[in-house]
């Protein structure tokens, strides 16, 4: 399976677009346009995260918890992830205790990764709902994942 973007190149530098708006951030906090292919057969829903594994918490700092997105999706528009915005599948909670997208707003220092990544699942629903974390959606999704894909974004704000 093969995930891309419009807004993010993979490896590449997180626009502010993306990036958080507060705690000392200025960005548009919206979520980036996604378009995947290459599905696997058998693939009856999607779920994604976002994931900051370099935040300074002992299981990283989950930005973006997605879930029950509809088997034939093939795309997310650029700004899916407000809270009103998904046009298919469950916003689960943040880390930011919304069920919406929370762009990147590290602590000044070295720049973190945001890795994107998408679970091409073999159920049509996973038993879960808009309290989901994003461990709880990765733990689940697990044992239904038939693959997944991932794009990475790096940002860091200077000390």
């Amino acid at each position: 399976m093969r995930l891309e973007s419009e807004t993010l190149n993979d490896g590449g530098t997180v626009p502010q677009s993306m990036v958080f708006d507060g705690m000392g951030c200025t960005g548009a906090n919206r979520s980036p346009h996604l378009r995947w292919d290459d599905v696997p057969p058998g693939t009856k829903s999607f779920a994604l995260v976002m994931h900051d594994p370099d935040a300074p918490t002992s299981g990283g700092f989950y930005h973006w918890v997605l879930l029950n997105v509809p088997g034939n999706a093939r795309e997310l528009a650029e700004g899916a992830g407000a809270s009103d915005g998904a046009a298919a599948g469950t916003h689960g909670r943040s880390d930011f205790g919304t069920q919406a997208y929370g762009g990147p707003c590290p602590p000044p220092g070295p720049a973190h990764r945001y890795h994107i990544t998408l679970h091409a699942l073999d159920v049509d629903h996973l038993p879960l709902d808009a309290q989901t974390s994003g461990a709880k959606l990765e733990f689940t999704a697990l044992e239904h994942t038939l693959a997944t894909a991932r794009l990475t974004g790096l940002f860091g704000r200077a000390a």
